[in-house]
């Protein structure tokens, strides 16, 4: 026995095989139909679609056996591939010096009969072989074999169609992994804008909400329903001596009570209207669908509340109310608070002033 030699391309056909990623597949009908036709062309009792491995016959179709591959020192298509212009016809197996005492010839399935069209890549490579093969010693007429050359063209074009739709699957794998890390990306970029978003309209020191805020807030509660101006108020506060407590106590403390402040507004507030630091020791409280005399109790349980915060040293708070008036700009309603402040302020702070 003559083992067949490897081509001197043998690299660059192995890596040409490697890219249709069809070694070890499954069966596949369109494989089995032309090893079918190529067999009853033939008039041969067997026939099969082989791809030549490293070490390795790779059966992708087989017909009238049972195997799945064998070695390639024993192939005979591993010599058809050495002459991949033409149909390799050996007529008698027992007469050939290259095949009289292979395995496959002196023992199952003891071909005598064999013909084979090579597999050519699109770049000029031979993978395999289109191949039939008999236990009868056989002649093959030139039209059976320019039939069997053109059954193996197809073979290879089902093999480019296989690969191309190989291709075309992982593109899309690969399109919807990108589309799944787009939307990811997307959903944790809207996280983060939702969060700057959040972080532009609270105050980060009393985690409530600030200035910007309690603008929108106040404008939407004054807003004109129907024929009808909103019925609103408005709180300004101040944290009474404030410097004093950061001079004497430290920034760290005034910083503690103005975070104790915060909590104790947004509570007060909660489901009833909304709380805002305006800057510094300065908060607003807009008090929606509230009349003037509500706002001021609402203002005078807070001002009890302020004193009894356990701070460790007494804490109060001055606060200007005013109700907006038809016609009126929001920066006149708090101009008009803020003046109340003042008289709070003026008429010995801890106490709520009304704004005329």
């Amino acid at each position: 026995m003559i083992k067949p030699d490897k081509p001197a391309n043998e690299a660059l056909r192995l890596e040409a095989l490697y890219r249709y990623r069809i070694l070890d597949s499954e069966r596949e009908k369109s494989f089995d139909d032309l090893v079918v036709i190529a067999k009853a062309v033939c008039g041969t009792s067997m026939a099969a679609v082989t791809l030549i491995d490293v070490e390795r016959q790779w059966f992708k179709s087989i017909q009238g056996i049972d195997a799945a591959e064998n070695l390639r020192s024993e192939s005979m298509c591993g010599h058809a591939i050495l002459q991949p212009q033409q149909v390799m016809v050996v007529e008698d197996a027992l007469q050939d010096i290259r095949f009289h005492d292979n395995p496959v010839v002196v023992g199952d399935p003891h071909i005598r009969f064999y013909a084979g069209a090579p597999l050519i890549s699109s770049d000029g490579l031979p993978l395999g072989t289109l191949c039939v093969f008999d236990a009868q010693p056989q002649h093959l007429a030139s039209d059976k074999a320019e039939a069997l050359a053109a059954l193996s063209r197809q073979v290879m074009l089902v093999m480019e169609l296989r690969r191309f739709a190989l291709d075309i699957q992982k593109h899309m794998l690969e399109r919807d992994d990108y589309e799944r890390l787009l939307s990811e990306y997307q959903d944790v970029l809207l996280a983060q804008n939702a969060d700057l978003a959040e972080q532009s309209r609270t105050d980060a020191l009393t985690g409530l909400p600030n200035r910007r805020a309690m603008a929108a807030a106040l404008e939407e509660a004054v807003a004109v329903n129907g024929d009808q101006p909103g019925v609103a108020c408005v709180a300004l506060l101040d944290i009474d001596h404030f410097k004093h407590i950061n001079d004497f106590q430290g920034h760290a403390t005034g910083d503690r009570v103005l975070a104790e402040l915060g909590v104790l507004l947004r509570s007060h507030f909660a489901g009833r209207g909304m709380a805002a630091r305006y800057g510094g020791e300065e908060f607003v409280a807009v008090m929606p669908a509230t009349d003037l005399r509500t706002a001021e109790l609402q203002c005078e349980f807070l001002r009890l509340a302020v004193a009894d915060l356990p701070l460790g040293f007494p804490v109060t708070i001055s606060i200007g109310v005013a109700q907006h008036q038809p016609g009126e700009s929001v920066d006149d309603t708090l101009a008009r608070a803020d003046k109340a402040l003042y008289r709070a302020k003026g008429n010995g702070r801890n106490r709520v002033e009304v704004a005329g």
